[in-house]
């Protein structure tokens, strides 16, 4: 019997794996025990997707001629700088003594998209099992091994990975090259990345359009505790109320008491982890998916790329054992008697790869004080979160009391705690927090002083409270992650699987793409489109931008992972989609290239693959060809020749970085053009001058060198 060969996604997940099969001896690129088993990994993608180039050198320029690009065979290349440990595990699924391969990736679509186009690239036809865990502990390893399924029975998933893999590059290539082209500047496009900038720059619009309205509110103040009248907008109408009640007397008309409970919160999913950390530490999204992997990689939480918040039937015998070793690891006091209703977090419904994301029975065990300080921040609000969870419900008694006073009406609210519950473990965690979060407006106050109707306070003073309506807030991450969540929910139909704008395990890497391309910038907490970002949302299809693209995608990827849809139907969708949007844009829209072509000249333009600058007739994009710097519009004439008279009597060449200062600036200077006259050297800048339908270059010799 020879050898099987475990795969993994990285390095610390095959480290984790190999000691529990005494795979301890580490070779170059895996692990060995010189028995049954050898175990490597991927560094993540390994294989990927090749660029447009790979299918014709026509590609290599940007241009509206060449789109759309729609590959009839694919192409698969090494990710960059990762060819050596593709070529290591080449070589091990060739050995002769290997007889078989555990496919031991992450639990979910994109870790059976990595191993698969792996063993594809490398042409093994080896026999293939799938380890499915949500724990790296070695029990959870082991009892994985024990029930190893056939990788057919997840063909299905690596199909609709596959899938989403090829939509994206599709749409994604060909929307950003179309719209580069027309506008002249790198406007990367995505089915998730667009839709989330425009959830942005919507509510960033309705920032600024906002128009701030003062309001007016009477208050009297009855000694233990203050009553409002009712807002008013005129200060007049206000200041009538106030100069009514005050030094009269005020009397109690009613007080109506309610028992209110507030259930114990759910799990934590990964989408509101990352959502409670950047509102609790100002944790970005990536931070805290960052953190949230080292713990898993390190066997102190679950898997953390889960939709769920709940955990299985089978999982509830443990769950007493495991809250109250948590409780006892923390600290601070988890609260005294600690109640477990594991109940409360049980639904085999909720839970698809994965369950919510919970500590591991090796997390009271370790040193938590060894961890840094991020993730032992997110290791106690995965505790907490488990101890809430599982603890009684939070009860208050409400109290609403109505005075009348000179004639008017005022309502004072306050609330009771009758038991803590559950908050007793949070307000726990929360009051060792350096920096206190605000809190959501509560609509009832402090605890009020035993009231019965009819009861008398003299001569109260009154007063006006002036506030001002507040416009809405930009978005944070944790505001930002919640409307992907739901983004385009009321078009979906109720019995939608997925909703909103990408997945849990992608939002955070949708964000950084916004700020990396420029488009979005963190401004403190908040997220704030840049000019470039409006622009783009502006020229923007609905296709392109709305929610519901990536919303019915989802769906279609869902019915492929059931066997209810071929992957050959969802491409040619995706296909037809991207003919229809590269020949509906044609040319670009005047006002919003003129946008552009400004925005092109005061920050400059992003260079790629031959976009050098935007075009001073059409502002579509300039690229370089073999002979000159060719606008990309099919209308559009302008051109730069590379050997053209001037430059050439200058002893100068029309290179790319001399053309795109051309383009951004009007003008560049040089220190030492050759003058034929005289045969000597002289300092002086070229000026671009276009008249909409010839090019000419002047001297400038004022000495300004920009």
């Amino acid at each position: 019997m020879g050898y099987r060969l475990v795969v993994t996604e990285k390095p610390s997940v095959a480290q984790s794996i190999a000691a529990v099969l005494n795979a301890k001896k580490r070779q170059d690129g895996f692990f060995t025990d010189g028995g049954d088993w050898l175990v490597s990994w991927c560094y993540g993608h390994l294989v990927e997707l090749a660029s447009a180039e790979a299918y014709g050198e026509q590609y290599r320029r940007w241009a509206y001629d060449t789109l759309p690009i729609l590959p009839d065979v694919w192409k698969y290349t090494a990710s960059e700088g990762k060819s050596k440990q593709l070529e290591v595990l080449r070589s091990l699924m060739k050995r002769a003594d290997v007889d078989s391969i555990v496919c031991a990736t992450d639990a979910g679509r994109e870790g059976e998209l990595i191993f698969r186009l792996v063993y594809e690239q490398c042409k093994s036809r080896k026999p293939v099992q799938r380890l499915w865990i949500s724990s790296l502990e070695d029990s959870a390893i082991r009892e994985g091994f024990e029930k190893l399924r056939p990788a057919a029975d997840y063909d299905n998933l690596y199909r609709a990975a596959l899938c989403r893999a090829k939509a994206d590059y599709i749409v994604g290539i060909n929307a950003t090259r179309l719209f580069s082209c027309l506008y002249g500047q790198t406007l990367s496009v995505g089915r998730v990345q667009s839709p989330t900038l425009a959830l942005i720059v919507s509510r960033e619009e309705a920032v600024r359009g906002f128009v701030q309205e003062p309001f007016y509110t009477p208050e009297i103040d009855c000694g233990a505790f203050a009553a409002s009248g009712e807002r008013a907008k005129d200060a007049a109408a206000a200041e009538a109320v106030r100069a009514a009640a005050d030094g009269q007397d005020a009397v109690v008309l009613s007080v109506e008491k309610s028992q209110k409970t507030a259930a114990p919160p759910k799990l934590y999913d990964l989408t509101t982890l990352q959502r409670e950390a950047n509102r609790l530490f100002g944790f970005t999204a990536q931070q805290t998916l960052d953190y949230v992997q080292s713990l898993y990689e390190k066997k102190l939480c679950s898997y953390p790329r889960t939709d769920s918040r709940y955990i299985t039937s089978d999982m509830a015998d443990g769950i007493p054992a495991l809250v109250r070793a948590v409780a006892a690891a923390l600290p601070f006091s988890a609260g005294d008697g600690l109640t477990v209703n594991a109940a409360h977090v049980v639904d085999d419904k909720r839970v698809s790869d994965h369950h919510g994301i919970i500590p591991t029975p090796a997390m009271p065990k370790a040193d938590l004080s060894a961890l840094p300080a991020g993730e032992r921040d997110v290791l106690y609000m995965i505790a907490v979160r488990l101890i809430c969870a599982v603890g009684d419900k939070h009860s208050f008694e409400a109290v609403t009391a109505i005075l009348e006073c000179g004639g008017h009406r005022f309502t004072a609210k306050g609330k009771t705690v009758t038991a803590d519950g559950w908050k007793a473990a949070d307000n726990a965690f929360r009051a060792m927090l350096k920096h206190k979060p605000e809190d959501d407006a509560e609509e009832y106050g402090a605890a009020l002083p035993e009231l019965t109707p009819c009861q008398l306070f003299p001569s109260v003073s009154a007063s006006v409270k002036e506030g001002k309506t507040s416009p809405p807030r930009r978005y944070t991450e944790d505001t930002l992650l919640s409307a992907m969540e739901t983004a385009g929910a009321d078009d979906m139909p109720d019995d939608a699987e997925r909703k909103g704008l990408g997945t849990p395990a992608t939002r955070a890497a949708t964000i950084e793409k916004l700020i990396k391309s420029g488009f979005v910038e963190r401004q403190k907490k908040s997220l704030v489109p840049t000019p470039t970002g409006i622009n783009l949302i502006a020229v923007l299809p609905d296709t392109v931008k709305s929610p519901l693209l990536t919303a019915n995608w989802e769906q279609m990827l869902k019915s492929i992972e059931r066997g209810e849809l071929t992957d050959a139907v969802f491409m040619d969708g995706i296909a037809t989609l991207t003919r229809e949007l590269v020949a509906a844009h044609r040319v670009p829209a005047p006002e919003f290239a003129a946008l552009f072509a400004q925005s092109a000249q005061g920050k400059g333009v992003t260079k790629r693959d031959g976009l050098v600058g935007a075009c001073p007739r059409c502002g579509c994009g300039v690229m370089e060809r073999d002979r000159g710097f060719f606008c990309s519009s099919r209308v559009c004439k302008f051109v730069l020749w590379k050997d053209n008279r001037f430059f050439e009597a200058k002893k100068k060449k029309l290179d790319k970085k001399t053309a795109a200062a051309l383009l951004k600036e009007g003008r560049v200077f040089f220190s030492d053009l050759f003058s034929e006259k005289t045969g000597k050297t002289y300092a002086a800048a070229i000026l671009l001058e276009d008249n909409g339908d010839k090019t000419n270059y002047k001297l400038d010799f004022s000495g300004r060198k920009l």
